[in-house]
């Protein structure tokens, strides 16, 4: 165990040390993995490798990164924004009204995307009323975090607690006859308002806008609100017996997402008489994130079978005995330091085995409901990122939007948000997830 455990953590510090080469420090983990195996040191084999990879996550995240590609193209998300805007009376409710939408459009959209859509509305507000846009863009990036939380197309995090404990789009709002955890996102999102709301007190000065912006096709937000139509529908098909059609049924929400992408950009192609609408949505695919999902999908399945797993789970098991209240307050506040400084994917990856051990293990074996450690893992996992400038794809974008405009991004500039506004946010949904799922 303790070679997996060296090999594990070494590829860990090379894609913290070396983030323009995560993807490769990932495969490159799983092959040394895969060939210890084949070399006899621990039962570990490519069948076991290609079993271990989620197909359907990956085709979920490539779809949807293509729909969206073209939904942007369409201008209706800055034309959404210029609707929201008019109607509200001052700065300080304007870009509280801006950060909520950036949330709301993160439910259903990848953050980094949500952020490269709102953004330049609100440096245009800001150029407007001569104000610095940087407390704009830092809200649009923690509300966009926050919110892709609450289903589960809205981050990678989410996708892949789908995937691994079998929930479809629906069980985010109701699962077991209980709540799921979208009310407790949105519960963090009422109380980070009162943040935000508090942090520009002072930014009372009147807003005047128009909706200047002609939005080009509307069949790419048909096709968005269409996707997770069909997501919700497939979440009810009864599961087959076996052979292809199991096969098929384990790759539906993929296989839906990926079709209505492809339908879209074919649809796009022939529309515009032009390849530019596969090009653009092959510019947009984020083959990084998905090179690096399939080697953390192989190196987190070469642990376990190296035992790697079993003790990490032994250990929190340890620290918090058979209180699952212990063990989901640790969990909680561990993933928001750890994912305020590491990136969340690879943390939710690893910990998500783990966090199923430990539910095994409760009760003197007899096993804990996990439902309440996963809600809580995606909460602490997902929000932490907001502590830091770093902790987020979304932050850093944001900031380098910022700083392309000219902009000094300080990090006490950052924190000066990320920081109460984090607190609000986990504590609410710590609350709330508490009382529906560990009573």
């Amino acid at each position: 165990m303790l070679p997996a455990l060296i090999i594990f953590l070494l590829t860990y510090l090379l894609m913290l040390a070396l983030p323009q080469y995560r993807p490769f420090a990932a495969l490159g983990g799983a092959a040394l993995f895969l060939a210890l195996g084949a070399a006899g040191l621990w039962d570990f084999t490519l069948m076991d490798a290609a079993r271990a990879v989620d197909f359907n996550v990956l085709l979920m995240m490539a779809g949807t990164m293509g729909t969206v590609s073209l939904f942007i193209e369409s201008r209706m998300p800055a034309r959404l924004a210029e609707l929201l805007i008019v109607r509200v009376p001052n700065v300080k409710w304007a870009v509280c009204m801006l950060a909520l939408f950036a949330g709301v459009i993160s439910a259903f959209v990848d953050n980094v995307a949500t952020v490269l859509m709102v953004a330049p509305v609100g440096l245009a507000i800001a150029r407007k009323l001569k104000i610095s846009p940087v407390p704009v863009l830092i809200s649009i990036a923690v509300s966009s975090n926050l919110q892709g939380a609450a289903t589960l197309v809205g981050d990678t995090t989410s996708i892949l607690l789908g995937g691994f404990a079998g929930m479809n789009f629906f069980n985010f709002f109701w699962m077991e006859g209980r709540p799921g955890i979208f009310f407790g996102v949105e519960l963090g999102a009422l109380a980070s308002l009162g943040v935000l709301l508090f942090t520009f007190r002072h930014e009372t000065q009147p807003i005047s806008a128009t909706v200047e912006t002609e939005v080009t096709d509307t069949v790419p937000s048909a096709l968005m609100l269409l996707t997770v139509g069909l997501l919700i529908a497939a979440s009810f098909l009864p599961q087959p017996a076996g052979g292809l059609p199991l096969a098929l049924y384990g790759l539906r929400s993929g296989l839906i997402c990926a079709g209505v992408c492809l339908f879209g950009i074919l649809r796009a192609c022939l529309r515009l008489r032009s390849f530019a609408p596969f090009r653009l949505a092959a510019r947009e695919l984020d083959c990084d994130t998905l090179l690096l999902l399939f080697g953390l999908f192989i190196l987190i399945e070469g642990i376990r079978k190296a035992g790697v797993i079993d003790a990490a789970a032994q250990l929190f098991y340890t620290l918090s005995g058979d209180d699952p209240f212990r063990l989901y307050t640790l969990l909680v506040f561990v993933s928001v330091g750890l994912s305020a400084f590491i990136d969340n994917i690879p943390y939710v990856a690893t910990m998500l085995p783990v966090v199923q051990g430990i539910a095994g293990l409760m009760n003197g074996g007899a096993g804990f409901p996990p439902e309440l450690f996963y809600f809580g893992l995606l909460t602490g996992a997902t929000l932490g990122g907001n502590l830091t400038p770093i902790g987020a794809s979304a932050n850093i974008a944001a900031i380098g939007i910022l700083r392309k405009q000219g902009e000094q991004v300080r990090t006490r500039d950052f924190l000066r948000i990320g920081i109460p506004f984090t607190l609000a946010a986990v504590l609410t949904g710590y609350v709330y997830l508490w009382l529906v799922w560990g009573a």
